[in-house]
């Protein structure tokens, strides 16, 4: 690949990575919720009985942290709610309300109009190629930085 390639390929990627951030934040606004909110909500949604701050931070590969100030974000909401964890009086397991429930349908359409509006007129095979050669592309990356980095989002 020469210089010129390798420019443009990084400048498109770049450029996409912010782009798409932009877009997704500006739609999840709307619901009240930042970027990485969305995610960690639907996740824990997966979970019946809720997940320990530990058990959601390894999930989503960041830091307890960084879960607890998204939490502390989310708390006004109503989305969740903190349970004891039974013997263990360190630990709450956080545990998605009936209000966050409600609002998986629109988290899930407003990733679903984002990847519509991103993708355009492509028809299913260029959507086949184009979702093939990023996971390939994500997967070699995360051979060079390792698995901790970023797993959803």
């Amino acid at each position: 690949m020469d210089a010129s390639e390798a420019m443009r390929i990084n400048r498109a990627l770049n450029k996409m990575s912010k782009l798409y951030r932009e877009a997704k934040a500006r739609k999840l606004a709307v619901l009240g919720l930042h970027p990485g909110q969305d995610v960690l909500l639907w996740l824990l949604a997966q979970e019946p009985d809720g997940m320990t701050v530990s058990q959601l931070a390894a999930r989503l590969g960041i830091e307890p942290p960084t879960v607890t100030r998204s939490l502390a974000r989310l708390e006004n909401g109503g989305w969740f709610r903190r349970e004891p964890v039974p013997g263990d009086r360190r630990q709450v397991r956080i545990v998605v309300t009936a209000a966050g429930h409600a609002l998986l349908p629109a988290i899930e359409r407003a990733w679903a109009e984002l990847a519509e509006e991103t993708l355009g007129q492509a028809g299913a095979d260029q959507r086949e190629i184009t979702l093939s050669t990023l996971e390939q592309a994500n997967d070699r990356l995360r051979g060079i930085v390792g698995d901790d980095v970023l797993t959803e989002e």
